[in-house]
């Protein structure tokens, strides 16, 4: 997932462009292949070993258009790019006609990213609704277009926008915890990998495209939006038996805003209970589980919890 590019004051959501430059390289030489929206929906129900990847874009920013989409053009590289409809055409973002040029492409796929790009977990069922369908009708007007693609504001949510995303017609609904897409994810629970200046360098790139799904079959509790009350969750992962080595996991979190390794205590084979020292006093509370393959690859799952506003 990628948000600005060569808009270096922004570190926290930028990537320099000789950096993009540098992922895509590693990508072809890691014998990846590129996949479009339309052969993620088929593929993302296989069970295989083959190497793909979807690059998603946040945001509609201009600096995208200027410094990414050449690269990407001339490539003919397929993604998705996610566009929240109120900001087209402000100061930073990319108009209707720009947009309208890209989504003319058969590699190119425009998703809805709401109408306001608000912190629209924190808001009424009533709201988040509104706002959905106020950018759906949006995208029917200028584009005539229609996606089963959504991506969730900031990657937050909570069960009942999740039922909203869904009964709007959506398919897929991707966050932002990290980890590798799979038929065992919650197709409304989708993990990307958040890459800018920071966890953009090479050796990060590099591990990260040494990841592979790490398959479970549930996480307890199933509601991430959380309060004072549930403050810090008591996470219970419930993995499939057939995974080797798993006592080996490690996990890290960030209660107390502060990352640290995590306490971890299996209440069976392959149940596993991680223990949380203190509350998560940020906005988004983070957990990352990894297990180390012994063919040097990774097991990766990331969970994210949103802190209710007090």
């Amino acid at each position: 997932m990628y948000h600005r590019f060569e808009e270096n004051k922004y570190p926290s959501t930028n990537i320099r462009i000789e950096d993009f430059k540098l992922h895509l390289d590693l990508i072809k030489k890691s014998n990846f292949e590129f996949v479009s929206h339309n052969e993620f929906d088929l593929l993302i129900n296989e069970s295989n070993n083959r190497k793909k990847i979807l690059l998603t874009i946040d945001d509609g920013f201009s600096s995208f258009y200027k410094n990414a989409w050449p690269i990407l053009k001339k490539e003919k590289i397929p993604f998705i790019i996610f566009i929240n409809t109120e900001t087209i055409g402000s100061r930073g973002y990319m108009d209707w006609n720009e947009i309208k040029e890209i989504s003319k492409f058969d590699f190119v796929h425009i998703g809805n990213h709401s109408h306001s790009h608000d912190y629209l977990v924190d808001k009424s069922d009533e709201e988040i609704k509104n706002d959905l369908e106020t950018s759906i009708k949006i995208f029917n007007s200028k584009l005539n277009h229609k996606t089963k693609f959504f991506a969730y504001p900031f990657g937050e949510y909570k069960n009942s926008f999740k039922k909203i995303v869904k009964d709007l017609g959506f398919i897929y609904a991707f966050g932002q915890h990290s980890g590798v897409a799979d038929k065992t994810k919650d197709k409304f629970e989708l993990p990307r990998f958040p890459i800018n200046e920071k966890y953009g360098n090479e050796k990060r790139f590099k591990n990260l495209l040494k990841t592979i799904p790490f398959q479970y079959k549930t996480i307890l509790p199933s509601e991430k939006y959380i309060s004072n009350k549930n403050n810090p969750p008591d996470v219970k992962i419930i993995f499939f038996d057939n995974i080797d080595n798993l006592s080996n996991i490690n996990c890290y979190s960030n209660e107390q805003d502060k990352w640290r390794k995590s306490k971890l205590h299996f209440l069976k084979k392959n149940e596993l209970k991680i223990l949380l020292d203190g509350k998560f006093i940020t906005e988004r509370g983070r957990i990352n589980c990894s297990l180390r393959e012994s063919d040097g690859r990774w097991r990766w799952l990331g969970i994210q919890f949103v802190v209710k506003e007090k």
